[in-house]
């Protein structure tokens, strides 16, 4: 977003203004906002700030995280599960940089955060001075908006600006750089809300006579099938979708960011598209006639080859951004608006359906894929332990009311697979960075969001070890996430592709694993680990009934594969299933 004037807000009646420092102005700035809990790592830039946290300890809970980056991914996690803007700080130079990864994690994922970075002071910018780092040139690629306050002045107005821009429309994260010397500067503090800014219309209008059309040609579709993403969870539209797809009786696929929108076990939802999706949605992309696209942005892991997609179909796209309108895939019509509104528009001009004979052929291809894949994931009659059964061991002992934080990797295309979910923001992954080390950082973030909900973090063994530090805020904190680690001493995912493209030439994938179950104890946490069938339903019955933080350590089959698989440069339809 580029930069604007013309900024509305408002504010509660105040008396004369207090005079007060800028650190103690930020630390006021974010209790204004409502912000309780806050993920960050001090030093030398931002101690002024950290300061005043230690006054104002009653009001924001600061967590030590035990790295930047573990801020920014339990910022996200926090975001993720409530809804609102998640919130991580940093000092300058290498804590700055630190948080880059999870910064570019929420950019591509659309997850609200607002970033606060330390800097040196002002009449050192551009010297190299010890720890400068240009953190708003680095970020500029990876934020939705970020700025630069030399002038304790500024603090109110651009705090305010930032949590405005991270939740409104398309959410996504936001910097702010703070110098020092505009940290220890007093100013007349007075905050006001920001509630627009001229130029910038997150949310667009909706044109009715655009969704008349689009109505128009779902009602003549013989072969509709609609394809949704987070765009649905960000917007809140869960109720409306569900109330679309059974008026109009549509086969619906999501993409792993649409996820838990609607509960697994509704009968209209097929499934996953993309690349290790299910297989009926992904070989029916291409013979559907009628595709539509709710918030979902046509990821080339949902696409494969764009020469070959929905060929047949006419598309058409809901979504809030202009700029993924045609961005990928050419639409017939364009609906842009958030999903709610969009949706809420849409429903009273369809007309009540069932497409039966469409239906049948989803089912008919669920069952191969039952057959070839699914049976034996979950239902094995190999010896070794599969990543598919631990997940419906957990389906089983949470009866799908968990929230399922998922890594990257093999684990956690099983994940979104196989678990089930009875409600929305019920999983939380890393979706279009693919960030290795998010999911256990994430875990802790959407558990103090949401206390009362059971968390569950899976991680595979790899992307664990990228972000195991963060035990140590589980530890202090006393976080009753549940983290759970499918080992398989490989970096699964790459070792997969070596198989199948690179004739089994397995370099730099094989791991030599620590024993994690020691380091876990180490941290004071309860651990087990399991190798057997024989005791994995009750060691997951064990760690749900915990009240405390758990860790599982599940050593599975060391190449196992995950399928359906579509190759990389491949169409839809040439999933393959072993």
């Amino acid at each position: 977003m580029k930069e604007t004037q013309s900024i509305k807000t408002h504010s509660k009646p105040q008396q004369s203004p207090e005079r007060i420092s800028g650190s103690e102005a930020i630390v006021r700035c974010l209790i204004e906002e409502g912000v309780k809990i806050l993920y960050g790592y001090p030093g030398g830039a931002i101690m002024p700030v950290y300061d005043e946290l230690y006054k104002y300890q009653n009001k924001i809970h600061h967590v030590l995280t035990r790295h930047e980056q573990g801020a920014t991914h339990a910022a996200q996690g926090f975001a993720r599960i409530s809804g609102e803007v998640g919130v991580a700080m940093a000092t300058s130079g290498p804590g700055a940089t630190n948080l880059i990864t999870g910064i570019a994690d929420a950019q591509i994922d659309s997850t609200p955060m607002v970033c606060i970075t330390g800097q040196v002071t002002s009449h050192l910018l551009g010297s190299d001075a010890f720890q400068e780092t240009d953190i708003v040139g680095i970020s500029t690629p990876v934020t939705k908006w970020n700025h630069q306050v030399t002038k304790a002045s500024e603090i109110p107005e651009v705090i305010a600006k930032a949590f405005y821009i991270a939740k409104s429309g398309r959410p996504g994260p936001v910097l702010i750089d703070i110098t020092k010397d505009a940290q220890f500067e007093e100013l007349d503090f007075n905050y006001k809300k920001c509630t627009g800014i001229r130029s910038y219309n997150p949310v667009p209008k909706i044109d009715e006579t655009v969704v008349k059309v689009a109505a128009d040609l779902i009602n003549k579709a013989k072969k509709p099938m609609i394809v949704w993403g987070q765009g649905v969870i960000l917007g809140e539209a869960e109720e409306e979708l569900k109330a679309v797809i059974e008026k109009a009786g549509i086969p619906s696929a999501w993409t792993i960011l649409g996820a838990s929108a609607i509960p697994t076990s509704h009968p209209l939802n097929i499934g996953m598209v993309g690349m290790h999706g299910n297989y009926a949605p992904n070989v029916l992309t291409n013979e559907c006639d009628v595709l539509i696209a709710i918030g979902m942005r046509f990821d080339d892991r949902v696409t494969g080859n764009l020469n070959t997609y929905a060929k047949q179909a006419k598309i058409i796209h809901f979504e809030i951004d202009s700029a993924e309108i045609d961005k990928n895939v050419k639409t017939d019509v364009a609906v842009l608006g958030d999903a709610k509104s969009s949706l809420k528009t849409l429903l009273p001009l369809l007309n009540v359906n069932s497409h039966e004979a469409w239906h049948q052929k989803f089912k008919e291809l669920y069952n191969v894929e039952y057959e070839k894949v699914i049976k034996k994931d979950l239902y094995p009659t190999k010896k070794g332990l599969t990543m598919g059964e631990v997940l419906k061991e957990i389906n089983t002992q949470t009866k799908g009311e968990a929230a399922i934080v998922s890594d990257v990797g093999q684990h956690q295309m099983i994940a979104c697979r196989y678990a089930e979910f009875n409600q929305t923001k019920s999983n939380i992954t890393s979706g279009g960075l693919g960030t290795m080390g998010f999911g256990l950082p994430a875990a802790i973030g959407a558990k103090m969001a949401k206390p009362e909900r059971e968390v569950i973090s899976i991680s595979g063994d790899g992307g664990y070890q990228m972000t195991i530090q963060e035990l140590g805020t589980i530890f202090q904190q006393k976080t009753a996430v549940k983290v759970v680690v499918l080992n398989n001493d490989f970096l699964g995912m790459v070792r997969q592709w070596q198989q199948l493209f690179f004739d089994k030439r397995y370099a730099s994938t094989e791991m030599t694993n620590p024993d994690f179950v020691a380091i876990a104890k180490g941290y004071y946490l309860n651990a087990r680990r399991v190798s057997k069938r024989e005791e994995l339903a009750d060691a997951v019955a064990e760690m749900v009934a915990s009240k405390e933080p758990y860790f599982l350590e599940v050593c599975v089959e060391k190449e196992d594969n995950v399928f359906p698989m579509i190759p990389s440069g491949a169409t839809v339809s040439d999933i393959r299933l072993e």
